[in-house]
């Protein structure tokens, strides 16, 4: 065991297998003479009591607390008496709640000592101060397999037709060793197949399943949270199909309409206190989180139910509060009549094949506060199914692609009066909703991606409880009539051309209102915009297929001072740089995180920056701020007349202004013809916190790093800093380099580079390649592989060609080349 650790918290699912590793732990420690007779295990169960507690640990050591009833004191015995054992493990197993150590009496970092919990709750782990926490997952398939064959005792193969319901029971136990032990250990000895299938038909019985051990332990999970949002937002995911995916972003954005979580004075507010929920649910293992890597590098979070969590959440809401769910099951009509009870709250039927809603189809659910048919195929709905949803507060029909007529009932205010937020998104409809108007509660209303050309001057501003408004981007919509809506926090929109939406940004600042925007302004199709209201959260603004500066005059055009993300798609109008482009760009850019730019020839490079003695400032703007500071994602396309990041007015050892690139994280460069050399080493020190760089299709580009400044930069002086053959440059978070279709590239960095956070290399049809990088660090003089390094992916005739300064460097990287050009 580590001697620098202290204390181990072991979390995970109920049924996941934390008894059964600390178990193991405890087994191995008792075989090491320096533990021997000095492990103690205590089952600490649902409620924590110090005073037991104590009396367990007074029972291993032994110590005599009998005559004592002090807590306090009887803690001082116990703090001594292990004190003076040195070399005890304490295994706390089954911790539901945190305790203060030091008033059972159990000391911390006595040398030797140990402290291991288990316990279902990543937060109880870190309340009680684990300086390691090692997470339980369920198993994979085949491990899951394994461990029902050992559990089985079956010394030959199973036949054929039994093994075939085994791999079934296996799939339904989800991973969760508890269960498939139980499952496993009641088929010992079985050999007739009547039985299995029997025994399958039972597992897979809803009913009969909420009444076995796992499903009475994951329960319990649920019914420990103390705070009912918390539960009410656990129940909510089940209404998403089994296995799926959510986004933490949509799933926030549903909680605050449903008003499952606190009203705040602020939407960011709101979304934080979303995301803090989702962490307990996730700490507390009754969620799973996960994070996706995307095309363009950045992070994707979602969250996922595990099966046997959504059977029990469905199970609860049976009864209250009681949902109707056939989500993901490729159901091809509306529930019978008879599903449809009269106290249902909420009810999904979205991501299956549903065409049509029969004629006369009137459920009635008085009380139904939530209807989502999203995914389905319905080309219309008849006005009757709405007739008895008179509570109706979210309706969401997006994405049903075939969707051409909407339920024209919307009109009838007697029946949807009480409607919150109506979602015909990513449908076919092409006219407004007769009476949109007159359902004057509504607070959110999306019909992004939809075949909308106009709405009627005045509809939108008659909304005037309005929170959310997604438009087609073809649709324009007037300034006044947003300036009306004065509680708007979000809109998705678009504008004809730059003028409009440079009125749009100035009523922002005079009105301080929407909060969140995502913008096109142009033409095109806004990548990114499908159901829901995903984008929400975001400050963007993409142009595409305009010109952003109308009547040729340059920096006309301005950006909301808290803009995130920035795309510039096939644009005209632009100058040789962002600030040529954009007035005071440096003053709104200050929180840019994501930019793109693609498909241009006027730019030149990112920046125009000016130098003086003392300092460096952005050409034609005088602002201390450094600009890009926030910028994390970088993207440059098919810029034809492109040739580096930064343009100087003139050059004396020149570098960027502090805190420039500080946070960028992934740089991409795809197709930027003139580009010859990307960095020098003074530029790389501007981008010391780099993970992913990738430049593509470069023709021109030469080198990644290079030794001088010299032809780097455009500059009106003759002076240049030419640095050694031994410069070291460095890039300590740097973990992806790929480069691809750089024909004339011929060194990534002749000097020492840095980067030991260096995971995987790229190289691919870079046929005048000679070198990579000596960026090896050294152990007694000799070069070693970066500790991080995992593949080096290069084709065989490129590894070959390479030159190496030291030869023992081809061998040390050898076991990592993956050959190809894939």
């Amino acid at each position: 065991m580590d001697d620098e650790i202290f204390s181990i918290g072991i979390y995970g699912m109920g049924g996941v297998g934390k008894t059964t590793l600390a178990t193991h732990v405890h087994n191995n420690l008792l075989k090491e003479a320096k533990f021997s007779g000095h492990v103690c295990w205590i089952t600490v169960s649902q409620e924590a009591n110090i005073h037991k507690l104590q009396k367990d640990i007074a029972k291993f050591l032994p110590v005599d607390l009998s005559c004592e009833d002090n807590d306090r004191k009887r803690a001082a015995q116990l703090f001594q008496a292990l004190k003076r054992r040195r070399n005890f493990v304490l295994i706390l197993d089954d911790v539901w709640t945190h305790f203060d150590l030091e008033n059972v009496g159990i000391p911390l970092r006595v040398d030797g000592s140990k402290l291991i919990i288990t316990s279902r709750s990543l937060d109880v782990c870190r309340a009680m101060g684990c300086q390691k926490e090692v997470k339980v997952k369920p198993l994979c398939y085949q491990e899951a397999w394994t461990l029902f064959l050992e559990k089985l005792g079956c010394c030959r193969p199973l036949p054929p037709d039994i093994e075939e319901i085994a791999k079934s029971m296996v799939k339904n136990c989800a991973g969760l060793p508890l269960g498939i032990i139980t499952v496993s250990g009641s088929m010992k000895g079985t050999d007739d197949i009547h039985e299995w299938r029997d025994a399958l038909e039972e597992l897979e019985d809803p009913v009969a399943r909420q009444d076995c051990e796992v499903f009475k332990i994951l329960h319990y999970s649920y019914s420990r949270l103390r705070d009912q949002r918390l539960k009410d937002c656990f129940l909510y995911c089940s209404l998403y199909p089994e296995d799926c995916e959510i986004p933490r972003d949509e799933l926030i954005a549903s909680f605050i309409r449903e008003r499952l979580i606190d009203k705040r004075r602020t939407r960011q507010a709101e979304f934080d206190q979303g995301h803090a929920l989702l962490n307990k649910l996730e700490n507390a293992c009754l969620l799973e989180g996960v994070v996706k890597i995307k095309e363009d590098d950045t992070e994707a979070k979602y969250v996922k139910m595990h099966d046997l969590m959504r059977d029990m959440a469905l199970k609860i809401t049976k009864t209250k509060p009681k949902y109707l769910v056939k989500a993901g099951i490729w159901l091809r009509d509306v529930p019978d009549k008879s599903e449809w009870k009269e106290d249902l709250d909420k009810v999904s039927l979205r991501f299956n094949v549903v065409s049509s809603i029969p004629l006369g189809i009137s459920p009635y659910c008085p009380k139904l506060s939530t209807l989502s048919l999203w995914g389905n195929e319905l080309t219309s709905i008849p006005c009757s199914f709405f007739a008895h949803f008179g509570a109706l507060q979210v309706l969401d029909l997006s994405c049903n692609r075939s969707l051409e007529e909407q339920p024209n009932c919307i009109s009838e205010l007697e029946r949807l009066a009480a409607l919150l937020e109506l979602d015909l998104s990513d449908t076919k409809i092409s006219d407004v909703p007769e009476g949109l108007e007159r359902l004057v509660n509504l607070k959110c209303l999306n019909m992004v991606q939809t075949n909308l050309e106009m709405i009627s001057e005045g509809i939108i501003s008659k909304l005037s409880c309005l929170q959310s408004l997604g438009i087609p981007r073809q649709v324009s919509v007037q300034v006044e009539e947003l300036e009306s809506l004065k509680q708007l926090e979000e809109f998705i929109g678009g504008f004809p051309e730059a003028n409009s939406f440079c009125r749009f940004v100035r009523s922002r600042q005079r009105f301080n209102r929407p909060s969140f925007y995502v913008i096109q302004v142009g033409s095109g199709l806004l990548k990114g915009l499908s159901g829901h209201f995903q984008q929400m959260a975001s400050k963007r603004v993409v142009f595409s297929f305009t010109n952003v500066n109308p009547g040729g005059k340059k920096r006309a055009n301005i950006l909301p001072d808290d803009i995130q993300e920035l795309e510039i798609c096939a644009c005209q109008g632009l100058g040789s740089c962002l600030n040529d482009t954009f007035a005071e760009f440096n003053t709104q850019a200050r929180g840019l995180t994501h930019c793109l730019i693609e498909g241009s020839s006027e730019i030149r490079s990112l920046l125009k920056l000016s130098s003086s003695e003392d300092q460096f400032v952005i050409k034609g703007q005088n602002s201390a701020c450094a600009p890009l500071q926030n910028l994390k994602h970088l993207r440059l396309i098919c810029l034809s007349n492109f040739n580096g990041l930064f343009e100087w007015d003139s050059v004396a050892n020149a570098i960027p202004p502090p805190s420039t690139f500080s946070c960028l994280r992934s740089l991409f460069i795809d197709r930027c013809g003139k580009l010859k050399k990307l960095f020098t080493p003074r530029l790389l020190q501007s981008v010391q916190s780099l993970e992913v760089l990738k430049v593509w299709g470069c023709n021109e580009l030469e080198e990644i790093v290079s030794n001088d400044e010299e032809g780097y930069f455009s500059f009106t002086s003759s002076s240049k800093d030419s640095c050694s053959r031994s410069t070291i440059s460095c890039l300590p978070n740097l973990k992806k380099l790929a480069v691809l279709g750089d024909p004339k590239l011929r060194n990534i960095c002749k000097g020492l580079l840095i980067c030991n956070s260096i995971e995987r290399i790229e190289v691919i049809s870079c046929r005048n390649l000679e070198s990579l990088p000596p960026f090896l660090p050294s152990i007694n003089g000799q070069p070693s592989a970066p500790p991080a390094l995992k593949v080096i992916q290069i084709s065989l005739l490129g590894w070959e060609s390479l030159k190496w300064e030291n030869p023992y460097m081809k061998k040390i990287l050898q076991p990592f080349v993956r050959y190809g050009e894939f």
